[in-house]
């Protein structure tokens, strides 16, 4: 047994002053104030001094970090990456693929699995996101062009890992969308959808199947501006109008100041609000590195990309092309965009990725019964320490 004492406690509806917190192997035992959890001096105790203990955060949509990528394809790769967002405060996360060939994506949830079932030195995997190949050319953005419609002799073989798949997206608008969207639902994957040009009419059908994640808010999607390039009148809406639209539907913004505005972060929050949205990084393998070219994706593709000013772009720098940064910067960023109360942004990054990924009962909140990770910060929101597991890690805390 362990326990935290002088700790702010950030809990889903508030922030609780002189916190003591105890926690057994990797389980929460119990939690509250000084006086209603009184001081046990026969157990191991660690004194914050009035730093903020959060609950780990939850990563939904990364790719890399610290110069690897999930599709480099090792068992290495993988385990840089969560040791580099491990650092940055995520202790639970989905590997994110990118469009890729049929042999590239069953290799990645081939390890995908392996690493879920490895002790954890990082990030604590728990299944992927199949994030391609199954987007709309339109809206493919800086991954490879390859993408194709989920026809069932490319899927069929992908859904033999149902056991390493917590999620998967899909543009609705694909012929055999919405079967593959049904196949999934029926085994347990949870149904995003992205990189996509469906109209509002397609995604209302898309809700009607299943659907109720949207990728990366205002980013690869289709618009109303977008729409009227294809059909001069009546204006349409896209996938950001329903995305907006449905109650039913969570989303999530890349918070990293570089992909969107303070404005749109506002109102992405405003709109969705702390329940239905989630922080993300999307980022790529030059997270902790310095400037410079780096590959997104498979290496084969030779997709190269430019670290530059904060953010990852194409190498006319015309384009944005993921992020490069880890997701204690994006609650930060969240944070002083919308001058939100500080346990509600934490939901962004907490409770509601733990929802929208099914795992609201282990991780997401400080509860007795629930995971002992944990996210030390200071005034400045600047990570301390991690606990995954109930285990301090020694990964070397970024300042980045």
């Amino acid at each position: 047994m362990k326990q935290f004492i002088n700790a702010r406690l950030v809990l889903p509806d508030r922030v609780l002053s002189e916190g003591t917190l105890r926690f057994n192997d990797d389980k929460i035992d119990a939690l509250g104030s000084k006086s209603d959890l009184s001081f046990n001096p026969s157990i191991e105790t660690i004194d914050l001094e009035g730093k903020y203990l959060f609950p780990g955060f939850v990563e939904a949509h990364v790719h890399g970090g610290l110069g690897a990528d999930f599709m480099d394809l090792t068992p290495e790769a993988f385990r840089t990456v969560c040791r580099c967002h491990a650092r940055h405060g995520t202790t639970t996360m989905t590997p994110t693929s990118t469009v890729g060939s049929p042999e590239q994506i069953l290799e990645f949830l081939k390890l995908t699995r392996q690493i879920m079932n490895e002790p954890q030195t990082g990030s604590r995997v728990v299944g992927a996101h199949l994030y391609g190949p199954y987007f709309a050319l339109e809206a493919v953005g800086c991954h490879p062009k390859n993408v194709r419609a989920p026809l069932p002799s490319d899927y069929i073989p992908v859904l033999e890992y149902t056991d390493a798949i917590r999620t998967a997206t899909v543009a609705p608008e694909l012929p055999s969308a919405e079967v593959f969207t049904r196949e999934c639902l029926q085994r347990g994957i949870r149904m995003n959808a992205g990189h996509s040009f469906a109209t509002f009419e397609q995604m209302e059908e898309a809700v009607r199947w299943g659907i109720r994640h949207v990728d990366h808010l205002f980013c690869a999607m289709s618009d109303r501006g977008k729409l009227r390039a294809l059909q001069n009148f009546p204006n349409r809406g896209g996938v950001m109008e329903a995305t907006l639209y449905f109650d039913e539907l969570t989303t999530e913004v890349i918070a990293d100041g570089k992909h969107l505005s303070d404005a749109l972060l506002r109102l992405a929050y405003k709109i969705k609000g702390p329940n239905r949205l989630a922080l993300v990084t999307d980022s790529n393998r030059a997270v902790d590195m310095p400037d410079g070219e780096y590959l997104f994706g498979p290496p084969d593709a030779q997709i190269r990309t430019l670290k530059k000013e904060g953010v990852g772009l194409t190498l006319d720098g015309k384009n944005l092309a993921s992020s490069v940064v880890g997701l204690d910067h994006c609650f930060r960023t969240m944070l002083t965009a919308t001058q939100a109360p500080l346990h509600d942004v934490a939901r962004c990054v907490t409770l509601t990725p733990a929802r929208i990924l099914g795992l609201e009962e282990e991780c997401g909140s400080l509860i007795a019964g629930k995971r002992a990770d944990f996210v030390v910060m200071d005034d400045a929101m600047q990570v301390q320490d991690v606990w995954i597991g109930g285990k301090k890690i020694d990964a070397g805390i970024s300042r980045v």
